[in-house]
């Protein structure tokens, strides 16, 4: 019997890229989103792939997805989890409702979904829960008043559920991504250094929740291992050098 894998985010981006991956790898692939056109794009690729239209602030609807799926293709073996949404324009204030509409579908649409699978995963007593995040969630950085802190909410519950969910053998898994080419990072009005594409991301979420069994997945290691760097340094330091990369990219 074929496995299978549960993305949302499925219709663009990394997310889309996870689900070719996946599905030229034999697996059946559930994609869900909130736009239908993009995810019959995708599913139109290959034929493991299948859509489920979802909007993960839904959350008697994240159930109802995720019984469909099961009845579908059977039980689920990993759920990649990768819904997200970012205005840089409206990072660069206070403005509450934005910050509250970003932690909606960042956090609280993951955790909907997470929810969903709460009781699937742990009476299974095997699989993987993957949850996106994000290098902008390992340190503060500027003029991410909503993205970053709802990303490092993220980090922390997926360190949390590392725990809970490990008690009933089920894996939690961390993608902590750099700069990836997707609809989203080309709002940015800066450089980004180390861009890769989202089919370099793919396969490396492919070979890290295939091949490996590490709770976080992150890359390009050429950014990460300098951004976990910047976490482990004094306070005054970490401004100092991220107010002076911070004038280099203005230049």
């Amino acid at each position: 019997m074929k496995k299978v894998i549960w993305i949302t985010g499925g219709g663009t981006g990394i997310g889309k890229a996870v689900a070719i991956k996946f599905a030229n790898q034999g697996w059946k692939v559930a994609i869900s989103g909130r736009r239908e056109n993009i995810l019959k794009e995708v599913e139109d690729i290959n034929p493991n792939i299948k859509s489920f239209p979802l909007d993960v602030n839904d959350k008697e609807k994240c159930f109802e997805i995720m019984k469909n799926i099961k009845e579908e293709f059977g039980d689920i073996d990993i759920c990649f989890f990768s819904t997200g949404t970012w205005d840089p324009k409206k990072e660069r204030e206070i403005d509450v409702e934005q910050i509250e509409k970003v932690f909606k579908v960042n956090f609280f649409g993951t955790l909907n979904c997470i929810k969903s699978v709460e009781d699937h995963f742990r009476n299974r007593k095997n699989g993987i829960i993957t949850i996106v995040s994000s290098i902008a969630g390992y340190k503060g950085l500027p003029n991410s008043t909503g993205y970053g802190p709802s990303k490092a909410a993220l980090n922390n519950l997926a360190e949390s559920l590392y725990f809970d969910f490990g008690r009933y053998n089920v894996r939690v898994c961390l993608v902590s991504p750099g700069f990836i080419k997707t609809p989203m990072t080309d709002k940015n009005d800066f450089k980004m250094p180390f861009l890769k594409t989202p089919e370099y991301s793919a396969d490396k979420i492919y070979n890290g929740l295939i091949n490996s069994n590490k709770f976080e997945i992150h890359f390009p290691k050429s950014l990460t291992l300098l951004l976990k760097f910047l976490k482990i340094i004094p306070d005054r330091l970490y401004f100092y050098l991220v107010k002076k990369m911070t004038k280099l990219q203005k230049k």
